[in-house]
């Protein structure tokens, strides 16, 4: 059965049937997959029926019970909870299904981080990624003095901060390092502010020996860069919304997520530039060069499904959300290894595309003012590449030739 029209729901459900369909067609479901959805719908509301249950008692316990049951019966397929999100989602919309309960936490460890984050979000007014990164790291912070998730936070000092730092930086890359002892500092603010610390350990946590500008931009050469657009069959959708991806990242330099935020009003096309959503909640516009245009009309005509996303980059298979900064980073990983790549990420497109601008000829500064950068120091670290200005402010070696 291939057609949603054909199947037949009967029960609780049946008045919001015909308002499902039209749901998952609205969000780019095939025929075929919107079909396998509302046969879904009709087990479940013949299966409340059957059990004298309203549409309002499909709470999460009864949900499960009626996944054992479909199984008990010999259903093979859409077994999970996650098969049954996108008619959920619908009832929950509807206010016709109460959303799932949060989960109290288990441990006073658990509580903590919860009142943490309530912290990151209304005082602090920190960004998704960021409150994600933070709570991680006093995750680990927490549960490494503690693995039973009680609060031992009596005994805390100075030393027991070292210990943490070195014990979890010991193996990680210098910036992965900064991340953890950043994380870890304002863990310590907020203990310290909560009264779960009776002085401010902050000042405590050592700092990572990463010294600036010490590194070495690592750029694609021109060779892989050409090996990784090529690697997108631009005779189907994925293909070329994974050019028009890759083509922003290589050309303009952006990040994973400024391409993720990119919207469909962003993108003036008389003028010939683009806005750009940078960090800070800066916007900034940059000029749409030839080619990155021709990717993106690519896409946007002969790719894009019709959806009510309005970002520019979508899924291509329903349910057609906007992509995140995770999947675009997703799309740099797959080219790569299509193309037979290791090791990249969509930042290092950036390193690229800053090192082609000093090979064409541009400086620091007009490098700086594509990338956005806040400080011209930022820039500097791009001074490095450009070995052929760097030979003329060498001095001769002593005893070498003239």
């Amino acid at each position: 059965m291939s057609r949603p029209s054909r199947v037949r729901v009967i029960g609780p459900l049946k008045p919001h049937a015909t308002g499902f369909r039209r749901e998952l067609l609205s969000q780019g479901y095939t025929a075929h997959s919107a079909s396998y959805q509302l046969q879904l719908m009709a087990h479940a509301s013949r299966w409340l029926e059957s059990r004298g249950h309203d549409i309002g008692d499909f709470i999460p316990t009864r949900v499960e019970e009626f996944l054992d049951a479909r199984q008990a019966e010999g259903y093979t397929l859409w077994l999970s909870t996650k098969a049954m999100a996108p008619l959920l989602g619908y009832l929950r919309d509807l206010g016709l299904v109460p959303a799932p309960s949060p989960v109290d936490p288990a441990t006073p460890a658990e509580a903590l981080l919860e009142r943490y984050r309530c912290y990151l979000i209304q005082e602090r007014g920190l960004s998704p990624s960021t409150i994600a990164s933070y709570s991680h790291v006093a995750k680990l912070f927490l549960f490494n003095r503690s693995p039973e998730g009680e609060l031992d936070l009596e005994r805390l000092n100075a030393a027991a901060i070292t210990a943490f730092v070195l014990g979890e930086c010991r193996a990680r890359r210098v910036g992965s390092a900064k991340y953890i002892v950043c994380g870890l500092r304002a863990l310590l603010r907020f203990l310290y502010a909560e009264g779960h610390a009776e002085s401010q350990l902050a000042d405590a946590v050592p700092s990572v020996a990463g010294w600036r500008l010490a590194g070495l931009p690592k750029a694609l050469s021109r060779r892989d860069v050409s090996a990784l657009l090529a690697s997108c069959d631009r005779r189907t959708t994925f293909g070329r919304r994974d050019f028009a991806v890759l083509t922003l990242l290589v050309r303009l330099g952006l990040r994973a997520g400024e391409v993720a935020a990119l919207a469909l009003v962003d993108i003036d096309w008389r003028a010939g530039e683009v806005v750009i959503h940078g960090k800070g909640r800066r916007k900034e516009r940059l000029p749409l060069p030839i080619d990155v245009g021709k990717a993106l009309v690519g896409w946007l005509r002969r790719g894009r499904p019709r959806c009510e996303s309005l970002k520019v980059f979508t899924r291509v298979r329903a349910p057609h959300r906007g992509l995140t900064s995770g999947g675009v980073s997703a799309v740099v990983r797959s080219a790569a290894d299509r193309a037979g790549l290791s090791e990249v990420h969509a930042h290092r497109l950036r390193h690229t595309a800053a090192t082609e601008m000093l090979r064409a000829g541009a400086s620091l500064s007009d490098v700086g003012q594509v990338l956005r950068h806040a400080s011209t120091l930022t820039t500097s670290l791009y001074a490095k590449v450009d070995r052929q200005t760097l030979r003329t402010l060498a001095q001769p070696w002593p005893g070498g030739e003239a």
